[in-house]
């Protein structure tokens, strides 16, 4: 493939745990060679500086909290073919390590993370955006499940801050974000949507 084609950037946002991350892997799963991901996530402010109890009163779940001009920067880098280097946070310790993850350039970059569409500066460089649209409850207990499960978390502190940051920012800003997907889906459509975006891929880059 020639270096002068222009990447399509596909935007997958949603709720906490409403099952963005499956659907990104499984369009990585199905096309592993024209493929790459920016995760949202992992652009949060590093807050190694901070001790243990003062990142842990952070409110994270703000637009704020993630260092989103890096994450526009990086996305700007693999439109114009340069590979960047993605930083990596630890959610356990509230703080990025001292890895990074290396972005290569591809045909397709997934832009994914739940604040991807109430961002102006992230909506302007995408080409498609979805919205993957669950249940409420279902998702809140998702969240206990990974959070206890790969977070180590308690379930005390989940629950508090559930109700304390993740719902309310949930309802005033991403669920309000919802009006800037170009498709709003559920996860009995994954499957259709992962063909769709081959048949477009194809479509686009046959030549």
């Amino acid at each position: 493939m020639s270096s002068s084609y222009k990447s399509l950037v596909v935007g997958i946002a949603g709720g906490t745990a409403s099952g963005k991350s499956t659907l990104c892997r499984m369009i990585c799963e199905s096309m592993p060679t024209l493929t790459a991901t920016l995760r949202h996530d992992d652009y949060y402010r590093d807050n190694s500086h901070l001790s243990e109890n003062e990142r842990a009163r952070i409110n994270f779940d703000s637009l704020e909290a993630i260092e989103t001009e890096l994450f526009v920067e990086h996305l700007s880098h693999l439109r114009n073919h340069e590979t960047v280097e993605s930083p990596k946070y630890d959610f356990a310790s509230h703080a990025r390590t001292h890895e990074t993850r290396q972005v290569s350039v591809a045909p397709i970059i997934i832009a994914e993370g739940i604040m991807v569409l109430a961002e102006p500066s992230i909506r302007e460089h995408l080409d498609l955006s979805l919205f993957v649209d669950l249940d409420d409850d279902l998702r809140f207990i998702r969240r206990l499940q990974r959070d206890r499960q790969e977070r180590g978390r308690d379930v005390e502190s989940i629950v508090s801050q559930y109700q304390e940051t993740v719902k309310p920012f949930h309802d005033r800003v991403v669920e309000a974000s919802k009006e800037f997907a170009d498709l709003i889906v559920q996860t009995q459509q994954f499957e259709r949507i992962v063909s769709a975006i081959e048949s477009l891929v194809q479509l686009q880059y046959k030549a």
